[in-house]
């Protein structure tokens, strides 16, 4: 991904973008909104979240046993800043409104445990936070589930919370996150595509409007992958949660993955495609849920918000992770050199701590190239709790 040339690429994406809708004509893809959400309080008893590595609340905690065979204790399970307080935005949601939610599944590989929590009866019912990291919206071959990553789809994590309850309750507050991974694996295949005909123009086997033709292409492809991703999703929320009892529903729109230091790492001519992927499948997501009665967060405005006016939200760094990846890969004997938050600690002293020297949980927005710390995380679920009362739901 870090081989892409020049060769208009943003203009392609803008093209490409314009293309699919805008505006305000109600006949144009993205115009319409949902309608008909709740407008009152809900007597809420339960938080049902399904997504991916964004709401996983702990679901690959096994891979970070200290003693290296999957049992307790673990340094960390969560894609953020692990510590005893290092939470997601999912639970900081809960706790904020007196409720407890824990992984529906927990595990690694070729072993997991279904609602392990509920080996304490009190809290058999809190197992209803879904996401787990790579899951896409319906393929199960998510990000990582080669090497052992669960990667169960937000498809089957509604399947599954169906066959747990039947239905939904009116007292369900229901949160859907999901699109993500698709982001990123249509980017990732573009970019390799990419990365073939700057080496085919660079040898002269093709010219430079081939080149761009091919880019054009893989685009599109990109594209329509992201609009079937959406309307799958927007499909599952109306069929699968709303037919099936779910009446207090959010659905979060995607953040721009080119704000990230995962995004700022690459070209600068291939950020706008990352960025208008994710546009895609917000418009179409938008376009599919019209006339639903759900609510849309619009987490795209949040994050470039945040990116725009960091210090607003106290944040005193949003460029460099929080998370040392060779601090990381020597806790982990070498088995992860990415950096990933999944296994960095920041408990102060403790010998598996991964931060880097210098970072601040509160202060520094990323734990790692894509994923928010414990601050990030709570200025996520602050500003999600500030629309639920825009809502009138809480």
């Amino acid at each position: 991904m870090k081989k892409l040339r020049s060769w208009g690429l943003a203009v392609v994406a803008a093209s490409l973008l314009a293309a699919c809708g805008g505006g305000g004509d109600p006949a144009v893809p993205g115009s319409g909104s949902p309608a008909g959400a709740p407008t009152t309080k809900g007597a809420f008893t339960a938080v049902v979240s399904f997504g991916d590595s964004l709401s996983d609340v702990g679901t690959y905690a096994p891979a970070t046993s200290l003693a290296g065979d999957g049992t307790p204790p673990f340094f960390g399970g969560k894609f953020t800043t692990n510590s005893a307080t290092g939470t997601v935005w999912v639970e900081n949601l809960a706790t904020s409104l007196g409720l407890v939610v824990t992984p529906a599944e927990v595990g690694f590989g070729a072993s997991s445990v279904k609602c392990p929590a509920a080996a304490t009866p009190a809290l058999a019912g809190t197992c209803t936070g879904y996401g787990q990291g790579g899951a896409r919206v319906t393929d199960p071959n998510g990000i990582g589930h080669a090497t052992g990553a669960l990667t169960v789809p937000v498809a089957t994590q509604i399947a599954n919370h169906l066959t747990r309850f039947g239905s939904f309750k009116d007292t369900d507050l229901i949160l859907v996150y999901g699109g993500n991974n698709d982001v990123l694996v249509q980017f990732g295949t573009f970019a390799a595509t990419a990365a073939q005909v700057q080496a085919d123009a660079a040898a002269g086997t093709i010219t430079a409007d081939q080149a761009r033709q091919a880019l054009f292409v893989a685009q599109t492809a990109a594209q329509a992958e992201l609009k079937k991703a959406a309307l799958e999703l927007a499909g599952y929320v109306r069929t699968q949660i709303l037919a099936k009892g779910g009446k207090y529903v959010a659905v979060m729109l995607l953040n721009d993955f080119a704000d990230t230091p995962f995004g700022n790492s690459l070209p600068a001519t291939a950020r706008p495609v990352l960025t208008d992927l994710s546009r895609v499948f917000n418009l179409w997501l938008r376009d599919a849920l019209t006339g639903a009665p759900v609510q849309l967060i619009d987490v795209f405005a949040l994050f470039k918000d945040v990116n725009a006016n960091p210090a607003n939200y106290g944040i005193e760094n949003n460029t460099v992770p929080a998370c040392d990846a060779t601090k990381i890969s020597a806790i982990t004997s070498g088995a992860v050199t990415d950096g990933s938050s999944l296994f960095c600690n920041s408990t102060p002293g403790a010998p598996y701590n991964g931060l880097r020297t210098g970072a601040d949980v509160t202060t520094w927005f990323f734990a790692d190239s894509l994923h928010p710390t414990t601050g990030g995380h709570k200025i996520t679920s602050d500003a999600f709790a500030a629309q639920l009362h825009a809502f009138g739901w809480i």
